[in-house]
């Protein structure tokens, strides 16, 4: 990084306790966790039952919440994917989960493949879709310009070596084909308003995080553009609820919603989203 200035300290909350910093990098206008753990040692850090994407359980109000959402963001991703021209409908999804997204798509006459690195969560996925879901290790057995759409939904802050996975997302993506990424807005309001406590820091697993700025600038690097921003407004509510529950040890749902609220009211002025979905193709 051609900075290291330290941005913040920040918490794991959610397995091991262990403080992180967050470094700047002022050339692309992003932040980097260090230390960041090892190939070896990352994998301990997703090891908790609170790790609400590796599983379907709704064992209490906020996992139910967080399936209310889930449920809601299937419908809109799936009216985007389909709002392309394409002339197949070939989708890989990066960082899939338990599959409800592919499955969705599936219903829907896409042709779909999935990459997860979590076994549990793998093996889900493959129950509702078919053995369409392979490791990450597969991700370079696929043919170069394999798909027309490929999506990463608030995954590739988790992956390591970051320009080789983007050069890698670029090779299996069609000539005309359409990358869809979002990630979490470190610059967002609910982001400077709850600091060290903002659940979308998530670190250690989150590696990086983005501005918008940064999107560009890394995409750039392959000639690959940003064409469209979405904002996603349903995200905010869900950080909030989570970060009160991190900074209070409970979730005062109340000041969650209020934070959420002001946050996305604020971001039509400033487009800082507390999450944003990048529409990226090639240059």
């Amino acid at each position: 990084m051609t900075s290291k200035k330290v941005y913040l300290k920040v918490k794991d909350h959610t397995v091991s306790g262990e403080e992180f910093s967050l470094l700047y990098n002022e050339e692309l206008d992003m932040l980097q966790t260090s230390p960041m753990p090892s190939l070896e040692i990352l994998p301990d850090y997703y090891k908790s039952d609170d790790y609400i994407s590796h599983t379907d359980s709704k064992r209490n109000l906020f996992e139910r919440i967080y399936h209310f959402a889930k449920k809601l963001s299937l419908k809109r991703k799936l009216n985007l994917i389909n709002s392309f021209p394409l002339s197949e409908k070939t989708l890989l999804d990066i960082g899939c989960g338990t599959g409800d997204f592919l499955k969705k798509a599936q219903e829907n006459n896409w042709i779909v493949s999935g990459i997860e690195p979590n076994k549990k969560a793998r093996f889900i996925a493959n129950t509702k879709i078919g053995n369409h879901i392979f490791d990450v290790d597969h991700l370079v057995s696929f043919k170069s310009h394999s798909f027309n759409v490929i999506t990463l939904w608030h995954v590739i802050e988790h992956l390591p070596n970051l320009q080789e996975h983007i050069t890698i997302l670029k090779r299996l993506l069609k000539k005309d084909g359409v990358l869809i990424i979002a990630v979490p807005n470190y610059k967002s309001f609910d982001a400077k308003y709850y600091k060290n406590f903002w659940a979308a820091y998530d670190v250690p697993r989150h590696l990086w995080h983005f501005s918008q700025l940064a999107i560009e600038k890394l995409f750039s690097k392959v000639n690959m553009s940003v064409q469209k921003k979405i904002s996603m407004k349903l995200d905010a509510f869900y950080v909030s609820l989570l970060s009160e529950k991190y900074k209070l040890g409970w979730m005062n749902i109340f000041r969650a919603f209020i934070i959420a609220s002001y946050s996305n009211i604020k971001a039509w002025r400033t487009n800082e989203s507390s999450s944003i979905t990048y529409i990226i193709k090639n240059s």
